[in-house]
Protein backbone atom coordinates (compact mmCIF):
# COMPACT_ATOMS: atom_id res chain seq x y z
CA UNK A 1 0.00 0.00 0.00
CA UNK A 2 2.55 2.36 0.60
CA UNK A 3 4.53 1.54 -2.84
CA UNK A 4 0.95 2.10 -4.42
CA UNK A 5 0.69 5.28 -2.60
CA UNK A 6 3.54 6.76 -3.52
CA UNK A 7 3.14 5.89 -7.11
CA UNK A 8 -0.28 7.61 -6.76
CA UNK A 9 1.65 10.90 -4.84
CA UNK A 10 4.18 11.49 -7.73
CA UNK A 11 3.35 9.61 -10.94
CA UNK A 12 6.76 8.17 -11.90
CA UNK A 13 8.38 4.68 -10.71
CA UNK A 14 11.75 6.16 -9.76
CA UNK A 15 10.39 8.99 -7.79
CA UNK A 16 7.72 6.45 -6.04
CA UNK A 17 10.67 4.29 -5.37
CA UNK A 18 12.78 6.69 -3.56
CA UNK A 19 9.80 7.16 -1.03
CA UNK A 20 8.93 3.88 -0.83
CA UNK A 21 12.62 3.03 -0.64
CA UNK A 22 12.50 -0.07 -2.60
CA UNK A 23 13.50 -0.79 -6.83
CA UNK A 24 11.67 0.92 -8.99
CA UNK A 25 10.82 -2.44 -10.93
CA UNK A 26 9.18 -3.77 -7.99
CA UNK A 27 6.71 -0.28 -7.80
CA UNK A 28 6.49 -1.44 -11.82
CA UNK A 29 5.28 -4.95 -10.58
CA UNK A 30 2.70 -3.95 -7.75
CA UNK A 31 1.65 -1.38 -10.42
CA UNK A 32 0.59 -3.70 -12.48
CA UNK A 33 -0.46 -6.15 -10.20
CA UNK A 34 -3.14 -3.50 -9.19
CA UNK A 35 -3.77 -3.07 -12.97
CA UNK A 36 -4.65 -6.51 -13.85
CA UNK A 37 -7.08 -6.90 -10.35
CA UNK A 38 -8.89 -3.77 -11.87
CA UNK A 39 -9.06 -5.92 -15.42
CA UNK A 40 -7.99 -2.53 -17.14
CA UNK A 41 -4.64 -4.79 -18.43
CA UNK A 42 -5.44 -7.97 -20.40
CA UNK A 43 -3.51 -10.34 -18.44
CA UNK A 44 -1.15 -12.37 -21.02
CA UNK A 45 0.60 -15.40 -19.32
CA UNK A 46 4.48 -15.76 -20.92
CA UNK A 47 4.36 -19.33 -22.76
CA UNK A 48 7.91 -21.08 -22.23
CA UNK A 49 9.22 -23.07 -25.46
CA UNK A 50 7.57 -26.78 -25.47
CA UNK A 51 10.07 -29.34 -25.50
CA UNK A 52 9.83 -32.44 -27.81
CA UNK A 53 7.92 -35.39 -26.74
CA UNK A 54 11.31 -37.08 -27.98
CA UNK A 55 13.17 -35.71 -25.30
CA UNK A 56 10.71 -35.02 -22.83
CA UNK A 57 10.02 -39.01 -22.57
CA UNK A 58 13.92 -39.58 -22.84
CA UNK A 59 14.07 -37.30 -19.44
CA UNK A 60 11.53 -39.29 -17.78
CA UNK A 61 13.00 -42.61 -18.43
CA UNK A 62 16.59 -40.95 -17.05
CA UNK A 63 14.62 -39.64 -13.80
CA UNK A 64 13.48 -43.22 -13.03
CA UNK A 65 16.63 -44.71 -13.83
CA UNK A 66 18.69 -42.86 -11.62
CA UNK A 67 15.80 -42.64 -8.85
CA UNK A 68 14.85 -39.08 -9.09
CA UNK A 69 18.69 -38.15 -8.70
CA UNK A 70 20.15 -37.49 -11.83
CA UNK A 71 21.90 -34.26 -12.00
CA UNK A 72 20.02 -31.45 -15.41
CA UNK A 73 23.93 -30.89 -16.47
CA UNK A 74 24.36 -34.88 -17.31
CA UNK A 75 20.63 -34.97 -18.60
CA UNK A 76 21.30 -32.29 -21.17
CA UNK A 77 24.36 -34.44 -21.90
CA UNK A 78 22.47 -37.05 -23.02
CA UNK A 79 19.89 -35.18 -24.80
CA UNK A 80 22.42 -33.14 -26.78
CA UNK A 81 24.16 -36.57 -27.84
CA UNK A 82 20.78 -38.05 -29.44
CA UNK A 83 19.89 -34.88 -31.41
CA UNK A 84 18.35 -31.83 -28.88
CA UNK A 85 19.31 -28.38 -29.76
CA UNK A 86 17.46 -26.30 -26.93
CA UNK A 87 19.28 -24.95 -24.22
CA UNK A 88 20.68 -26.22 -20.93
CA UNK A 89 18.10 -23.61 -18.55
CA UNK A 90 15.29 -25.47 -20.54
CA UNK A 91 16.18 -28.70 -19.60
CA UNK A 92 17.18 -28.30 -16.24
CA UNK A 93 13.26 -26.66 -16.18
CA UNK A 94 11.94 -30.20 -17.42
CA UNK A 95 14.38 -32.17 -15.40
CA UNK A 96 12.68 -30.24 -12.35
CA UNK A 97 9.08 -30.74 -13.25
CA UNK A 98 10.05 -34.21 -13.79
CA UNK A 99 11.78 -35.05 -10.67
CA UNK A 100 8.55 -33.26 -8.78
CA UNK A 101 6.44 -35.72 -10.69
CA UNK A 102 8.94 -38.54 -9.88
CA UNK A 103 8.61 -37.77 -6.02
CA UNK A 104 5.02 -37.07 -6.34
CA UNK A 105 4.55 -40.80 -7.45
CA UNK A 106 7.12 -42.52 -5.33
CA UNK A 107 8.45 -40.42 -2.51
CA UNK A 108 8.39 -41.42 0.79
CA UNK A 109 5.09 -41.31 2.82
CA UNK A 110 6.07 -40.83 6.63
CA UNK A 111 3.61 -39.66 9.57
CA UNK A 112 4.84 -37.29 12.15
CA UNK A 113 6.78 -39.54 14.80
CA UNK A 114 5.21 -38.13 18.02
CA UNK A 115 7.67 -39.18 21.10
CA UNK A 116 6.42 -41.10 24.41
CA UNK A 117 8.29 -39.12 27.47
CA UNK A 118 11.58 -41.52 28.87
CA UNK A 119 11.04 -44.00 25.73
CA UNK A 120 13.60 -42.85 23.27
CA UNK A 121 16.95 -41.52 22.99
CA UNK A 122 19.33 -41.26 19.85
CA UNK A 123 23.08 -40.86 19.26
CA UNK A 124 25.99 -40.71 16.51
CA UNK A 125 29.08 -39.25 16.06
CA UNK A 126 30.20 -36.52 14.29
CA UNK A 127 34.14 -35.37 13.62
CA UNK A 128 35.27 -33.08 16.65
CA UNK A 129 38.23 -30.55 16.21
CA UNK A 130 42.03 -31.98 16.18
CA UNK A 131 43.75 -31.95 19.51
CA UNK A 132 47.81 -32.62 19.66
CA UNK A 133 47.50 -33.85 16.16
CA UNK A 134 44.79 -36.16 16.80
CA UNK A 135 40.93 -35.56 15.64
CA UNK A 136 38.43 -35.79 18.18
CA UNK A 137 34.98 -37.90 17.86
CA UNK A 138 31.75 -35.80 18.73
CA UNK A 139 29.56 -38.28 20.68
CA UNK A 140 26.13 -36.27 20.20
CA UNK A 141 23.13 -37.93 22.08
CA UNK A 142 19.34 -36.46 22.24
CA UNK A 143 16.29 -37.63 24.48
CA UNK A 144 13.78 -37.39 21.87
CA UNK A 145 10.81 -36.28 23.65
CA UNK A 146 12.12 -33.11 25.74
CA UNK A 147 14.95 -32.64 22.61
CA UNK A 148 17.41 -32.55 25.70
CA UNK A 149 20.75 -32.55 23.93
CA UNK A 150 24.22 -33.76 25.05
CA UNK A 151 28.30 -33.55 23.36
CA UNK A 152 30.86 -35.66 24.85
CA UNK A 153 33.89 -35.55 23.16
CA UNK A 154 35.92 -39.06 22.49
CA UNK A 155 39.36 -39.95 21.66
CA UNK A 156 38.14 -42.97 19.28
CA UNK A 157 34.84 -44.48 18.36
CA UNK A 158 36.01 -47.96 19.65
CA UNK A 159 33.58 -50.06 22.19
CA UNK A 160 35.11 -48.93 25.15
CA UNK A 161 34.62 -45.31 24.11
CA UNK A 162 31.24 -45.71 23.15
CA UNK A 163 30.08 -47.17 26.36
CA UNK A 164 32.17 -44.40 28.40
CA UNK A 165 29.46 -42.08 26.11
CA UNK A 166 27.01 -43.70 26.83
CA UNK A 167 27.31 -43.88 30.43
CA UNK A 168 28.43 -40.04 30.81
CA UNK A 169 25.26 -39.53 28.73
CA UNK A 170 22.97 -41.13 30.91
CA UNK A 171 24.16 -38.88 33.86
CA UNK A 172 23.71 -35.74 32.05
CA UNK A 173 20.04 -37.07 31.48
CA UNK A 174 19.73 -38.01 35.18
CA UNK A 175 17.78 -41.36 33.79
CA UNK A 176 18.47 -43.99 31.20
CA UNK A 177 15.44 -44.20 28.54
CA UNK A 178 13.51 -47.61 26.99
CA UNK A 179 15.59 -47.93 24.09
CA UNK A 180 18.73 -45.96 22.04
CA UNK A 181 18.79 -45.59 18.36
CA UNK A 182 21.84 -45.57 16.77
CA UNK A 183 23.68 -46.88 13.13
CA UNK A 184 24.91 -49.72 12.61
CA UNK A 185 28.61 -49.70 13.77
CA UNK A 186 30.83 -52.86 14.43
CA UNK A 187 30.83 -51.66 17.80
CA UNK A 188 26.75 -52.23 17.79
CA UNK A 189 26.07 -54.44 15.08
CA UNK A 190 28.42 -57.59 13.96
CA UNK A 191 26.00 -58.77 10.87
CA UNK A 192 23.09 -58.38 9.03
CA UNK A 193 20.77 -61.91 8.57
CA UNK A 194 17.90 -61.53 6.43
CA UNK A 195 17.70 -57.31 6.95
CA UNK A 196 17.93 -58.30 10.66
CA UNK A 197 21.07 -56.58 12.44
CA UNK A 198 23.02 -59.13 14.65
CA UNK A 199 23.65 -56.95 18.15
CA UNK A 200 27.44 -57.35 19.45
CA UNK A 201 27.35 -59.42 22.58
CA UNK A 202 29.32 -56.81 24.60
CA UNK A 203 27.13 -53.47 23.64
CA UNK A 204 23.94 -55.87 24.44
CA UNK A 205 25.67 -56.95 28.03
CA UNK A 206 26.26 -52.59 28.60
CA UNK A 207 22.49 -52.26 27.70
CA UNK A 208 21.49 -55.13 30.10
CA UNK A 209 23.63 -53.19 32.65
CA UNK A 210 21.96 -49.79 32.17
CA UNK A 211 18.26 -51.68 31.84
CA UNK A 212 18.29 -50.12 28.19
CA UNK A 213 17.65 -51.85 24.72
CA UNK A 214 19.95 -50.86 21.77
CA UNK A 215 18.31 -50.53 18.75
CA UNK A 216 19.81 -49.87 15.17
CA UNK A 217 18.10 -47.56 12.04
CA UNK A 218 17.96 -48.95 8.59
CA UNK A 219 21.36 -48.65 7.14
CA UNK A 220 22.02 -45.44 4.98
CA UNK A 221 19.10 -44.25 6.26
CA UNK A 222 19.60 -40.71 7.68
CA UNK A 223 15.91 -39.74 8.36
CA UNK A 224 15.16 -42.12 10.86
CA UNK A 225 17.36 -40.52 13.39
CA UNK A 226 17.12 -37.07 12.23
CA UNK A 227 17.16 -35.39 15.80
CA UNK A 228 20.86 -37.14 16.46
CA UNK A 229 21.93 -36.24 12.86
CA UNK A 230 20.72 -32.67 13.66
CA UNK A 231 22.46 -32.46 17.16
CA UNK A 232 25.69 -33.56 14.84
CA UNK A 233 25.36 -30.60 11.97
CA UNK A 234 24.75 -28.06 15.33
CA UNK A 235 27.60 -29.50 17.27
CA UNK A 236 30.04 -29.04 14.61
CA UNK A 237 28.88 -25.80 13.66
CA UNK A 238 29.24 -24.26 17.21
CA UNK A 239 32.30 -26.71 18.40
CA UNK A 240 34.48 -26.86 15.70
CA UNK A 241 36.91 -24.26 14.68
CA UNK A 242 35.69 -23.18 11.10
CA UNK A 243 36.06 -19.94 9.28
CA UNK A 244 32.52 -19.20 9.66
CA UNK A 245 32.89 -19.46 13.68
CA UNK A 246 36.45 -17.85 13.89
CA UNK A 247 37.05 -20.57 17.13
CA UNK A 248 40.34 -20.87 17.90
CA UNK A 249 42.03 -24.62 18.11
CA UNK A 250 41.93 -26.32 21.29
CA UNK A 251 45.13 -26.70 23.23
CA UNK A 252 43.57 -29.79 25.49
CA UNK A 253 40.79 -32.62 25.69
CA UNK A 254 39.87 -29.97 28.92
CA UNK A 255 39.15 -27.33 26.83
CA UNK A 256 37.19 -29.05 24.31
CA UNK A 257 34.77 -30.54 27.38
CA UNK A 258 34.36 -27.21 28.95
CA UNK A 259 33.28 -25.86 25.40
CA UNK A 260 31.30 -28.95 25.25
CA UNK A 261 29.34 -28.15 28.47
CA UNK A 262 28.94 -24.24 27.74
CA UNK A 263 27.28 -25.15 24.77
CA UNK A 264 24.70 -28.03 26.44
CA UNK A 265 23.81 -25.27 29.18
CA UNK A 266 22.99 -22.55 26.47
CA UNK A 267 20.94 -25.07 23.94
CA UNK A 268 18.90 -26.99 26.73
CA UNK A 269 18.08 -23.81 28.02
CA UNK A 270 16.69 -22.00 24.87
CA UNK A 271 13.50 -22.59 23.62
CA UNK A 272 12.99 -25.02 21.05
CA UNK A 273 11.12 -24.40 18.16
CA UNK A 274 8.73 -27.07 18.12
CA UNK A 275 7.77 -27.38 21.65
CA UNK A 276 8.47 -23.96 22.37
CA UNK A 277 9.56 -24.74 25.70
CA UNK A 278 13.43 -25.42 26.76
CA UNK A 279 14.45 -28.74 26.95
CA UNK A 280 15.91 -28.86 30.27
CA UNK A 281 12.34 -27.82 31.70
CA UNK A 282 10.72 -30.80 29.63
CA UNK A 283 13.65 -33.39 30.73
CA UNK A 284 12.45 -32.68 34.30
CA UNK A 285 9.01 -34.01 33.47
CA UNK A 286 10.20 -36.92 31.52
CA UNK A 287 12.46 -37.62 34.43
CA UNK A 288 9.36 -39.80 35.90
CA UNK A 289 9.88 -41.93 33.02
CA UNK A 290 13.77 -42.77 32.96
CA UNK A 291 15.12 -45.67 34.52
CA UNK A 292 17.41 -44.57 37.53
CA UNK A 293 21.04 -44.75 36.63
CA UNK A 294 23.43 -47.67 38.07
CA UNK A 295 25.36 -45.98 40.70
CA UNK A 296 28.93 -47.92 38.83
CA UNK A 297 29.53 -47.86 35.04
CA UNK A 298 29.74 -50.67 32.67
CA UNK A 299 33.80 -51.51 33.37
CA UNK A 300 33.74 -55.12 31.41
CA UNK A 301 34.90 -53.43 28.36
CA UNK A 302 37.67 -51.03 30.05
CA UNK A 303 40.27 -53.82 30.63
CA UNK A 304 41.79 -54.78 33.78
CA UNK A 305 41.64 -53.07 37.34
CA UNK A 306 44.95 -51.29 38.49
CA UNK A 307 45.26 -49.51 41.61
CA UNK A 308 47.41 -45.92 41.64
CA UNK A 309 50.65 -45.90 43.51
CA UNK A 310 51.20 -42.92 45.63
CA UNK A 311 53.36 -41.50 43.12
CA UNK A 312 50.50 -41.52 41.07
CA UNK A 313 51.44 -44.86 38.19
CA UNK A 314 49.79 -47.93 37.37
CA UNK A 315 52.20 -51.07 36.62
CA UNK A 316 50.99 -52.76 33.93
CA UNK A 317 53.37 -55.78 32.54
CA UNK A 318 55.97 -54.55 35.29
CA UNK A 319 55.99 -50.85 32.85
CA UNK A 320 55.10 -47.76 35.35
CA UNK A 321 52.09 -45.38 33.55
CA UNK A 322 51.32 -41.82 35.12
CA UNK A 323 48.19 -41.04 35.87
CA UNK A 324 46.42 -37.93 37.04
CA UNK A 325 47.88 -37.29 40.67
CA UNK A 326 43.98 -36.15 41.85
CA UNK A 327 43.69 -40.57 41.28
CA UNK A 328 46.01 -41.61 43.95
CA UNK A 329 44.92 -44.48 45.85
CA UNK A 330 41.91 -45.22 43.26
CA UNK A 331 41.03 -47.95 41.38
CA UNK A 332 41.51 -47.50 37.41
CA UNK A 333 40.66 -49.35 34.58
CA UNK A 334 43.82 -49.98 31.95
CA UNK A 335 43.73 -51.80 28.53
CA UNK A 336 46.31 -51.99 25.78
CA UNK A 337 44.47 -50.46 21.91
CA UNK A 338 47.13 -51.53 19.28
CA UNK A 339 50.34 -49.38 20.52
CA UNK A 340 48.63 -47.38 23.33
CA UNK A 341 47.62 -48.02 26.85
CA UNK A 342 44.17 -46.41 27.47
CA UNK A 343 43.25 -45.50 31.28
CA UNK A 344 39.76 -44.59 32.34
CA UNK A 345 38.87 -44.02 35.60
CA UNK A 346 34.56 -43.74 37.74
CA UNK A 347 34.89 -39.60 38.03
CA UNK A 348 31.73 -40.50 40.66
CA UNK A 349 28.86 -38.60 39.48
CA UNK A 350 30.06 -37.78 36.31
CA UNK A 351 30.55 -41.38 35.29
CA UNK A 352 33.39 -43.28 33.26
CA UNK A 353 36.35 -41.14 31.71
CA UNK A 354 39.20 -41.08 30.24
CA UNK A 355 42.14 -40.25 31.94
CA UNK A 356 45.36 -40.62 30.67
CA UNK A 357 46.56 -42.03 27.28
CA UNK A 358 50.26 -43.41 26.81
CA UNK A 359 52.70 -45.31 23.99
CA UNK A 360 53.27 -48.95 25.22
CA UNK A 361 56.58 -48.87 26.47
CA UNK A 362 58.54 -51.26 28.42
CA UNK A 363 59.38 -52.17 32.17
CA UNK A 364 62.50 -49.58 33.33
CA UNK A 365 61.29 -47.13 30.66
CA UNK A 366 58.64 -45.50 32.93
CA UNK A 367 56.41 -43.41 30.81
CA UNK A 368 55.72 -40.04 32.57
CA UNK A 369 53.14 -36.90 31.95
CA UNK A 370 54.25 -33.59 33.59
CA UNK A 371 51.01 -32.38 33.49
CA UNK A 372 49.57 -35.80 35.86
CA UNK A 373 51.13 -33.82 38.16
CA UNK A 374 50.93 -30.64 40.62
CA UNK A 375 53.95 -28.02 39.72
CA UNK A 376 56.83 -28.81 41.29
CA UNK A 377 58.18 -27.26 44.42
CA UNK A 378 61.01 -24.77 44.04
CA UNK A 379 64.64 -26.20 43.68
CA UNK A 380 67.97 -24.82 45.59
CA UNK A 381 68.54 -22.13 42.63
CA UNK A 382 65.34 -20.89 42.39
CA UNK A 383 63.73 -20.95 46.01
CA UNK A 384 62.63 -17.91 47.13
CA UNK A 385 63.31 -16.25 51.16
CA UNK A 386 60.16 -16.37 53.28
CA UNK A 387 60.13 -14.19 56.42
CA UNK A 388 58.95 -15.49 59.36
CA UNK A 389 60.17 -13.55 62.01
CA UNK A 390 58.83 -9.68 62.47
CA UNK A 391 62.67 -7.92 60.98
CA UNK A 392 62.59 -10.92 58.22
CA UNK A 393 59.16 -9.92 57.09
CA UNK A 394 60.14 -6.29 57.13
CA UNK A 395 63.43 -6.33 54.76
CA UNK A 396 61.72 -8.74 52.56
CA UNK A 397 59.00 -5.91 52.17
CA UNK A 398 61.97 -3.36 51.34
CA UNK A 399 62.01 -4.36 47.87
CA UNK A 400 63.93 -6.65 45.40
CA UNK A 401 67.24 -5.27 46.71
CA UNK A 402 66.72 -6.62 49.42
CA UNK A 403 65.74 -9.88 48.13
CA UNK A 404 68.61 -9.73 45.83
CA UNK A 405 71.25 -9.24 48.85
CA UNK A 406 69.91 -10.83 51.28
CA UNK A 407 70.01 -14.42 48.49
CA UNK A 408 74.06 -13.52 47.84
CA UNK A 409 75.36 -12.38 51.47
CA UNK A 410 73.88 -16.02 52.33
CA UNK A 411 75.33 -17.82 49.55
CA UNK A 412 78.96 -16.33 50.56
CA UNK A 413 78.72 -17.13 54.16
CA UNK A 414 78.81 -13.38 55.70
CA UNK A 415 78.73 -13.79 59.65
CA UNK A 416 76.33 -11.93 62.09
CA UNK A 417 73.51 -12.20 59.05
CA UNK A 418 70.89 -11.25 61.39
CA UNK A 419 72.46 -8.35 62.77
CA UNK A 420 72.57 -6.77 59.35
CA UNK A 421 69.20 -7.35 58.46
CA UNK A 422 68.02 -5.75 61.61
CA UNK A 423 70.36 -2.78 60.64
CA UNK A 424 69.02 -2.62 57.21
CA UNK A 425 65.11 -2.26 58.55
CA UNK A 426 66.13 0.23 60.93
CA UNK A 427 67.83 2.41 58.36
CA UNK A 428 64.56 1.71 56.01
CA UNK A 429 62.72 3.35 58.66
CA UNK A 430 64.89 6.64 58.79
CA UNK A 431 65.69 6.51 55.21
CA UNK A 432 62.95 5.24 53.54
CA UNK A 433 62.73 1.73 51.54
CA UNK A 434 63.31 3.04 47.88
CA UNK A 435 66.69 4.60 49.03
CA UNK A 436 67.66 1.71 51.26
CA UNK A 437 66.60 -1.16 48.52
CA UNK A 438 68.74 1.24 45.74
CA UNK A 439 71.46 0.88 48.10
CA UNK A 440 70.85 -3.29 49.12
CA UNK A 441 71.03 -3.53 45.50
CA UNK A 442 74.45 -1.95 44.64
CA UNK A 443 75.44 -3.83 47.60
CA UNK A 444 74.80 -7.38 46.61
CA UNK A 445 76.64 -5.89 43.04
CA UNK A 446 79.72 -4.75 44.61
CA UNK A 447 79.65 -7.94 46.89
CA UNK A 448 79.96 -5.19 49.65
CA UNK A 449 78.98 -6.97 53.09
CA UNK A 450 81.19 -5.91 55.81
CA UNK A 451 79.98 -4.17 58.82
CA UNK A 452 79.05 -0.10 57.60
CA UNK A 453 79.19 -0.74 53.82
CA UNK A 454 75.64 -0.37 53.66
CA UNK A 455 75.10 2.92 55.67
CA UNK A 456 78.27 4.03 53.81
CA UNK A 457 76.67 3.44 50.27
CA UNK A 458 73.51 4.75 51.83
CA UNK A 459 74.90 7.91 52.16
CA UNK A 460 77.05 8.38 49.46
CA UNK A 461 74.23 7.90 47.31
CA UNK A 462 72.18 10.81 48.73
CA UNK A 463 74.70 12.86 48.73
CA UNK A 464 75.50 12.47 44.96
CA UNK A 465 71.55 12.12 44.05
CA UNK A 466 71.44 9.13 42.19
CA UNK A 467 72.45 5.54 41.51
CA UNK A 468 75.83 3.78 42.14
CA UNK A 469 77.12 2.23 39.58
CA UNK A 470 80.22 0.37 39.79
CA UNK A 471 80.32 -2.06 37.04
CA UNK A 472 79.08 -0.41 33.48
CA UNK A 473 78.66 -2.50 30.86
CA UNK A 474 82.04 -3.58 28.64
CA UNK A 475 81.59 -4.45 25.57
CA UNK A 476 83.77 -7.11 23.15
CA UNK A 477 85.87 -4.62 22.01
CA UNK A 478 87.09 -2.84 25.45
CA UNK A 479 88.58 -4.90 28.58
CA UNK A 480 89.82 -4.29 31.59
CA UNK A 481 93.29 -6.78 31.57
CA UNK A 482 96.06 -4.59 32.36
CA UNK A 483 98.36 -3.63 28.91
CA UNK A 484 101.93 -5.60 27.78
CA UNK A 485 103.23 -1.79 26.38
CA UNK A 486 105.73 -1.96 29.36
CA UNK A 487 107.19 -5.49 27.61
CA UNK A 488 108.29 -4.25 24.24
CA UNK A 489 111.78 -3.33 25.13
CA UNK A 490 112.37 -6.34 27.35
CA UNK A 491 115.47 -8.28 25.92
CA UNK A 492 116.80 -4.96 23.76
Amino acid sequence: MEILEAYDLTGSLRAAAKLAGCDHKTVAHWVRQRELAAGTVPAAERKRPAMAPLFAGKIDELVDRSVGRIRADVAHDRLVAIGYEGSERTTRRWVADAKRRYRREHGRRTRPWIAEPGLWMQWDYGDGPVIDGRKVVLFCAWLAWSRYRVVIPLWDKTLPSVVMGLDRAFRYFDGVPTYALTDNEKTVSVDHVAGIAVRNQQIVAAGYHYGVSIQTCVPADPQSKGGSEATVKIAKADLVPTDHNLLSEYGSMAELEAACVGWMSDVNTRKHRATHEPPVFRLAEEHRRLHRVPARPHTVVFGETRKVSWQSTVSVGSALYSVPHELIDQRVWVRAQGDELIVVASDGPAGAREVARHQLTTPGRPSIHDDHYPPRPAGALERRPRGRTGDEKAFLQIGQGAERWLRRAAAEGVPQLRRKVAEAVDLSKLHGTEDVNRALETCAQAGRFADGDLARILAHQQQVGGELVLFPARGEDSSLQASTRVWEGFGA
